[in-house]
């Protein structure tokens, strides 16, 4: 027996999420079916309220609803200091540990030549470029712990090699590899800053 369409629709569109598979999206889809209309309609609502509100912050390219985002446009900040990572959800993992006081840069993916992604892709250039400005003395690259962000931050690294008077860190191997920083808790994420290595 065919599921009627607009299930079938539902589904498909719920299987493009990451980390969702056929079996989850059909729960998904019939505990929305199941459910109250209203909630439904939130559910809509707050999807249509993000694509609506939301912006890329243009100095960091974290999210953000005002430009610049509340950490740029934050004066107590150490401006000496930018913390490198991979997606705009890794800053709120950096944050919640409370240590960094310092800024971000956010390369929005990184490279993997399997999947089509060079240095290009991403955010490379526009950190090239805050290196170059008077003031920065370290630059943390806090990319996983897998074979994509290692690659990722010997690039980097090698990128910002001019650049003598920055120290470039890393994050330490507190982390297990092949892990996310999005999954770390505080205190692994916190010792894993704590004894980042210079890597020139």
């Amino acid at each position: 027996m065919k599921r009627p369409p607009a299930v079938t629709d539902l589904i498909d569109e719920l299987k493009r999420l990451p980390g969702i598979g056929q079996k989850t999206a059909e729960r998904l889809s019939f505990f929305l079916m199941r459910g109250q209309k209203e909630q439904a309609n939130k559910l809509a609502a707050a999807i249509q309220n993000l694509k609506e509100k939301i912006i890329l912050c243009s100095i960091c390219h974290g999210i953000t609803e005002s430009e610049p985002c509340e950490i740029c446009s934050d004066s107590s900040r150490d401006r000496s200091q930018i913390c490198v990572v991979e997606e705009p959800h890794d800053v709120y993992v950096m944050e919640n540990m409370g240590y960094f006081k310092g800024v971000y840069h956010v390369l929005m993916g990184v490279i993997s030549p399997l999947d089509g992604i060079g240095p290009n892709d991403l955010n490379i250039e526009a950190l090239k470029e805050k290196a170059g400005q008077p003031g920065i003395r370290e630059v943390i690259l806090a990319t996983n712990p897998d074979m994509e962000g290692e690659s990722t931050a010997v690039y980097i690294s090698k990128v910002l090699k001019p650049f003598t008077e920055i120290k470039v860190t890393r994050i330490a191997r507190g982390l297990p590899v092949g892990s996310d920083i999005e999954y770390a808790d505080s205190v692994t994420l916190l010792k894993s800053m704590e004894g980042r290595l210079e890597m020139r």
